[in-house]
Order: structure tokens, then C-alpha cells, then sequence
């Protein structure tokens, strides 16, 4: 394994054991077994560092993203997306952590939230499914289509987050992928127009 991915995986670990801030570039050149130099040749920062495992946890999913546009229906694609995202991050339980814990704070003296193109590329297959919806004129006519992505893509993030919270500190979420698929389809239910 190369020093590049021994310090991501290093990186990763720790980042979701002790947390962003109380993980030093010293701890994960360590357990990589490298130099804090070599850090920074690949990664330029901490934050670089963060940023590159973002990246590649999306870029692992969005493999999958061609198959779901093979489907026929919009709600197939909706439930099919869900359904990755939610099995990569079980797959995944660091990144699951890092994803919903680090994934939207703000950084370098407020200037700075991490959108990686992988998350911008989950975001633009979510929007492309939303606005078949809107033209095949299955969503209500005052739905708003990027409203209705952020509300899906908060409601499942929070859901998620809840669970990772109930794990790590007993948070009252023990509630399993059905029920927050009984919940995502409820609220989609709650936008698309009614059949009769």
C-alpha cells in the first residue's frame, strides 16, 4: 500500500474515533507509519486530508450512480439512491461517521464548508431525478424541485446522523433503514400530486 493511502486510512480512522479537531497531522503521519512531511506533499493541509476522504467515499458511490438512471420510474431512482447511500455508508462506518459528524462544518475561521465534487455529483443526480418528477407533473405545482432535494437530502442526513448519535452516546433513534424508508416515502408522498 502506498504512503498516500496508509495516511488515508490512518487519517480516516482517527478522524472518526477522536474527532477532526483532536486528531494532529504527528497522530496520523504515525500510524501510517510515514512523515508529517509526506502529509503535506499529498494533501497540502489537515483539511486537504479531510477533504480527500470525502472524495473518495463519494466517488466509491458514484460508480453506482449509472445504474440508477437505468431505471425506469423517478420513485425507483429515488429508493434505489437511498438504498446506496445507505448501504455504502453501512459498509463504511468511519466514513458514515466522518460524512454526517464533519461533513457540513464550517472551517478555516468560518470561510469554508467542504463540498467536494463527489457530494456536488450526488447532488445533481438527486436534482436530475427531482425534475423528472416536476416534468412528468407527478409534484404538487407549488413544490419548489431544489426545496423538495434539500428536504429529502436534511430528512435522510438527520435521520442517519441520529443513528451515529445513538450509537456513539445513546441518543433515542433505534430505528432501523425500514422505518427511515417509511419516512422518506412519506415525505415524497406528501409532494407528489394525488392520483385521484
Amino acid at each position: 500500500m502506498s504512503s498516500h493511502d496508509r495516511i488515508l486510512q490512518a487519517a480516516k480512522r482517527l478522524f472518526a474515533t477522536r474527532g477532526y479537531e483532536n486528531t494532529s497531522t504527528v497522530n496520523i503521519a504515525r500510524m501510517a507509519g510515514t512523515s508529517e512531511s509526506q502529509l503535506m506533499k499529498h494533501f497540502g493541509s489537515k483539511e486537504g486530508l479531510l477533504e480527500a476522504i470525502f472524495e473518495q467515499g463519494w466517488e466509491q458511490m458514484s460508480f453506482y450512480f449509472r445504474g440508477i438512471e437505468e431505471l425506469k420510474s423517478p420513485a425507483e431512482k429515488l429508493q434505489a439512491l437511498l438504498d446506496l447511500v445507505v448501504n455504502a455508508l453501512e459498509r463504511d462506518k468511519e466514513l458514515k461517521e466522518l460524512l454526517l459528524l464533519e461533513g457540513r462544518r464550517v472551517r478555516k475561521e468560518g470561510r469554508m464548508i467542504l463540498m467536494t465534487e463527489g457530494y456536488l455529483r450526488f447532488v445533481r443526480v438527486l436534482d436530475g431525478i427531482v425534475a423528472q418528477m416536476k416534468d412528468a407533473g407527478m409534484l404538487r405545482p407549488e413544490v419548489d424541485a431544489q426545496a423538495l432535494r434539500s428536504g429529502l437530502t436534511g430528512a435522510f442526513e438527520g435521520m442517519l446522523r441520529d443513528q451515529v448519535l445513538a450509537q456513539r452516546m445513546g441518543f433515542p433513534a433505534t430505528y432501523g433503514v425500514n422505518e427511515m424508508r417509511t419516512v422518506f416515502n412519506l415525505v415524497i408522498g406528501a409532494m407528489v400530486k394525488s392520483s385521484t
